[in-house]
């Protein structure tokens, strides 16, 4: 829980400029390979140029991922994937809270690696795929959508993962455009595997594990717990990661998240079975009808609708008050709804002359079938009388 710790370490640091990198941009049309792998290079080249020359110096944060996505035209999901070429190399390190941060492939990493991300797990598992399956050096093995169905993984990660063997010399990639899933030849199969792989702790496992004890520590059944960015800087996470941890805990039973006053409550501790029992206003529950749902969150459910249906990840949404005017909303409730998807994870923002609101992922549209009401207690009473 060194959550101060990092702030105190964030504060510290000094952010390279974005206009920095926007000197001789990156090809990105008719290329041979990823546009990931292509801005990931490109970037390797920035970062040794300006340590060499003085202009960057280890310890710096690099620019926001929104400020290269929006610059470079691609999205926010294309540039982490970027990032994630970099840092393979050994040229930056991502520290949740602090952010991506400069150092010097030769030394020691700056932070130690507390978990195994779920990208290094799919790694060793398509070791184990290549040798199970007895490919040859130079051939060409299977797409990473096939790959991702037989080893029930995202293809996004998947593909992540086959990146990280290019750069350890096990796999080539032989793209005919930028979009190609296929193209990827054994280059050598001089590996070892690791039998327990599969079995290793993923950051989100961690983070659930995490969640828990400070749960079990911190709270009692019935309280009401802290809201998603707090647990980002307790647990030294990204919003994603607590996102996805606190479905995991509402899907077991332990938490339940309402609108409203009630916000997010503990149902029951990690270590038991019965759930809290809720008082008689908390429980009612009725068909999801528009007049029943919370103002806010309606416009929080449309608002979800409109990314689901028009926007990729990395794309900028346009000013709130232009949304104000679409739906014929006050400014205060449109911003309402965006801290809201902030903190759940869909948004972010950025200030500046680049700046805005722009997706990091893409909701979810199927409503439930119940909502939560605001009912008076003594309503309550009534109507379960």
């Amino acid at each position: 829980m060194e959550s101060g710790k990092n702030f105190t370490l964030k504060n510290s640091l000094t952010q390279i400029s974005i206009n920095e990198f926007m000197t001789e941009l990156p090809e990105l049309k008719n290329i041979t390979e990823s546009k990931a792998s292509a801005i990931g290079k490109w970037l390797i080249g920035k970062i040794e140029n300006g340590l060499q020359t003085g202009h960057f110096q280890t310890g710096q944060l690099m620019p926001s991922k929104a400020e290269l996505a929006y610059r470079l035209g691609v999205s926010i999901g294309t540039v982490q994937n970027a990032l994630k070429y970099v840092e393979d190399h050994g040229h930056i390190e991502a520290k949740p809270c602090i952010g991506t941060i400069l150092r010097d492939k030769n030394q020691p990493a700056l932070f130690s690696k507390k978990s195994t991300s779920k990208r290094d797990i799919i790694i060793s598992q398509i070791k184990n795929y290549i040798k199970e399956n007895g490919f040859q050096v130079g051939e060409s093995i299977s797409s990473s959508k096939h790959i991702a169905q037989t080893l029930n993984h995202p293809v996004n990660t998947v593909r992540l993962a086959l990146e990280n063997l290019c750069t350890q010399g096990i796999l080539k990639h032989n793209f005919k455009n930028s979009d190609e899933q296929t193209g990827w030849f054994l280059a050598s199969n001089d590996f070892e595997i690791e039998a327990s792989a599969p079995n290793r702790e993923t950051l989100v496992e961690k983070v659930v594990k995490d969640m828990k004890q400070y749960i079990t520590e911190n709270y009692r059944t019935g309280d009401r717990i802290s809201s998603h960015a707090e647990f980002s800087q307790i647990l030294q996470a990204s919003m994603s990661t607590i996102h996805t941890a606190f479905k995991i805990l509402t899907d077991e039973g332990i938490l339940m998240t309402r609108r409203g006053q009630y916000g997010t409550i503990i149902m029951k501790m990690p270590d038991e079975k019965t759930k809290l029992n809720m008082p008689k206003e908390t429980s009612i529950f009725a068909p999801a009808a528009e007049a029943a749902v919370y103002y806010y969150e309606k416009t929080q459910n449309h608002i979800k609708k409109i990314i689901a249906q028009n926007y990729s990840v990395g794309d900028k949404l346009p000013p709130i008050s232009e949304f104000a005017r679409e739906l014929n909303l006050s400014p205060n409730t449109i911003r309402k709804a965006f801290t809201n998807l902030a903190q759940e994870g869909y948004l972010t923002s950025s200030r500046g002359r680049y700046g805005g609101t722009y997706v990091l992922d893409i909701p979810e549209t199927e409503v439930q079938n119940f909502k939560w009401l605001a009912v008076n207690p003594k309503y309550a009473e009534v109507l379960n009388n």
